[in-house]
């Protein structure tokens, strides 16, 4: 399985993600070079590829990735190499030509609704820093 996404600032939305998806299969993640900027606009990246690999000390992250090509589909090239079953993506993320992608390789692709955690009101989490 493969989960993508920026992840420029890791907050406890992102970590509920990983864990929904990590609850189905082993999970790598990636994420681009340029896409923050791409796909959130001016101001982005908040921080830099290298501090950003916070993310794969989640226990729910088996290998985090720089993904190496461009746009929505950024983690193509490692798609391609890793050969994943299937494809995990929030509804942000459900764009881009992924599900046309995914169906012509024949690789499951699930879009999980965005849920705050239990007990977190609907928009705190990207203020709740982990």
């Amino acid at each position: 399985m493969i989960v993508t996404g920026c992840y420029d600032w890791v907050h406890s939305g992102h970590v509920r993600f990983l864990r929904r998806s990590a609850l189905m299969a082993t999970c790598t993640w990636s994420w681009g070079r340029r896409e923050p900027r791409l796909l959130k606009g001016a101001g982005h990246p908040f921080f830099r590829r290298r501090a950003r690999y916070v993310v794969g000390a989640i226990r729910y992250v088996t290998r985090a990735l720089i993904a190496t090509g461009y746009g929505w589909l950024d983690a193509e090239p490692e798609i391609r190499r890793l050969k994943p079953d299937i494809y995990v993506v929030n509804e942000d993320g459900d764009r881009g030509g992924k599900r046309e992608y995914c169906a012509k390789l024949g690789i499951e692709y699930l879009v999980l609704k965005r849920a705050p955690a239990p007990g977190c009101p609907k928009d705190e989490h990207r203020f709740a820093w982990l």
